[in-house]
């Protein structure tokens, strides 16, 4: 296990290798922030490119195949004026079809496309389509017949687990045990989830339960909580995008809009380069700042050639040229080769060797 606590696993998407300290996997969620537009929705997938983001995410549905009459609205989304759940999406949905001519338009501008399938039936479909990876929802972390179906779609696998329990993701972990390529991420399903409920240490227990890649997949309304997550170990981030964050509609005020989410990018990859390798290394950048403020064994006063020094021959000084001051009771019984200056530094040749020695005690 490494420094962070998480496990040192992989995923890769798009032909890309995807770990902990590394540069995160940013996702684009343009979601349902189209509004129904499919022109919208381009130009979503062109800002997502124009901001950094490594990929843009859609979700496929049919209102009609997702809701039961039973189905209920959340809060969030009565309090931004929805008034029933089938019409709410009714009126988000795009056509399979219109999906994957959206997958399309992603591969030509060079950003991963992905997308979150809601139904069984819609997978035949998006089997046919040009989608690089596959993402389940939060609450399809318990769907059993939708991992399945989603597993067998034998591509990348990423899935949320927010509202979720550690037991749900253990169970979920065993489900998709033989997916080759599978995450999971840490998720608060709050929108917009305020910074004191994001959780993100969640990731380290993910991590442990289920020995796969992990990330975040982000709810807040902050810029640099992306930076956060990576700095805790995520190396996969998800964000939703919206054109303008005042739009109408359930997801718009827990999103960036693109000049926000490019800024959001901008600190992720930042954290990343400053989190660096999980291991302790001496770096080039510090060698001159190391020879110069280190300390080194010194004469404390004039030594002759032949003297075996004492601890009271020697000072410990600046530079760290000489032979460093954690040698000390090494060199102390030792004899000089040669005389040494008071405040000089010692070096390996001051000292005779075993012949040398020998040649002068006789």
């Amino acid at each position: 296990m490494n420094q962070s606590g998480l496990k040192p696993a992989a995923i890769e998407i798009g032909g890309r290798k995807v770990a902990s300290y590394g540069d995160p996997f940013i996702i684009a969620e343009i979601g349902v922030n189209h509004d129904g537009s499919v022109a919208r929705a381009r130009e979503l997938v062109h800002a997502a490119k124009a901001a950094g983001a490594d990929a843009a995410k859609f979700q496929m549905f049919d209102a009609d195949m997702l809701m039961s009459l039973d189905s209920v609205l959340a809060v969030y989304q009565r309090e931004r004026g929805a008034r029933d759940p089938r019409e709410l999406l009714r009126g988000l949905q795009l056509s399979p079809a219109d999906l994957g001519a959206l997958a399309d338009e992603c591969v030509a501008a060079d950003i991963v496309p992905m997308v979150t399938v809601f139904s069984i039936p819609l997978f035949e479909m998006a089997r046919t389509q040009r989608w690089s990876a596959f993402k389940t929802a939060s609450p399809d972390l318990v769907n059993l017949p939708l991992l399945r179906a989603a597993s067998a779609m034998y591509r990348p696998l990423i899935v949320s687990t927010g509202a979720a329990t550690r037991d749900e993701v253990a169970q979920a972990a065993r489900w998709l045990e033989a997916v080759p390529e599978l995450a999971f991420l840490q998720c608060t399903s709050s929108y917009p989830t305020p910074d004191e409920r994001a959780a993100i240490g969640g990731m380290h227990e993910i991590a442990a339960i289920t020995g796969r890649a992990v990330g975040y997949s982000d709810h807040t309304a902050s810029a640099d909580t992306g930076a956060i997550a990576v700095a805790a170990g995520a190396c996969i981030l998800e964000k939703h995008l919206t054109y303008d964050r005042s739009a109408a509609g359930p997801d718009h005020n827990a999103s960036l809009d693109p000049a926000q989410f490019a800024e959001y990018v901008r600190l992720a990859r930042r954290a990343a380069r400053m989190l660096g390798a999980p291991r302790k290394e001496l770096q080039d950048v510090e060698r001159d700042v190391r020879k110069v403020s280190r300390q080194s064994l010194v004469a404390a006063h004039d030594l002759a050639a032949g003297s075996v020094l004492r601890a009271s021959d020697l000072a410990v000084k600046r530079p760290g040229t000489g032979i460093c001051a954690s040698m000390i009771d090494a060199v102390v019984g030792k004899r000089l080769s040669r005389p040494v200056s008071a405040d000089r530094v010692l070096v390996e040749a001051d000292l005779a060797t075993a012949e040398t020695a020998a040649r002068s005690h006789a």
